[in-house]
This record gives C-alpha cells, structure tokens and sequence, in this order.
C-alpha cells in the first residue's frame, strides 16, 4: 500500500492543477462565435432630453456582457462611467451606455 501512496498524491496534485488552469481559461477566454447565448432585456432609464441612456446593472453583469447587449464596446463604457469600477459593478446601480 505505500508504494502507490507517493504516485497517487502525485497523480492527485496533478489532477488539481490540470483542473484548475482548465477552470481559469474556461473562465476569461471569450465564447466561441458559433456559441448562441441567450439575451436578457436590458432595462434602459433615459433622462428626458439629455439623449444620454442608461442601463440598470443585474446580477451577473460585466462591462463586457453589458457591452454586447448594448451595441457597444467596453472601452466606450469605461469612458462614459470613469468612477465606476468594471471589477465591482453592484446590483441596481445605474451605468451610462450612450
């Protein structure tokens, strides 16, 4: 029984890194084009005369998610919104889109 020990903490260690590099990756790298997601209703809050429109941040939202809903990009809603954070957007808060 020892003998295997070393190998399968080895085989485990192993394991654990392969599974969390596949994690990490799955999680930043960009869905592929032929990828259908689906779309959820933005909700827009226009201020009378001004032209300019907002969205209502949800749960799960990122500039990035925000961006193609929108139309737009996030380099564009980082601009429009400098005080506000891309890493920390709360539920509920208000992000300027045009």
């Amino acid at each position: 029984m020892r003998r295997y020990a070393a190998p399968g903490a080895v085989l485990l260690a192993v394991t654990g890194i392969v599974l969390g590099v596949h994690y990490g990756v799955q999680q930043h790298a960009p869905a592929p084009s032929a990828t259908v997601t689906p779309v959820r209703p933005v909700k827009h809050v226009r201020k009378p005369g001004s032209g300019r429109r907002y969205a209502i941040v949800q749960r799960g939202d990122t500039f990035s998610s925000m961006a193609v809903r929108m139309h737009t990009t996030v380099a564009a809603l980082e601009r429009l919104n400098p005080g506000v954070s891309a890493t920390t957007l709360r539920v509920g808060e208000k992000i300027r889109v045009h």
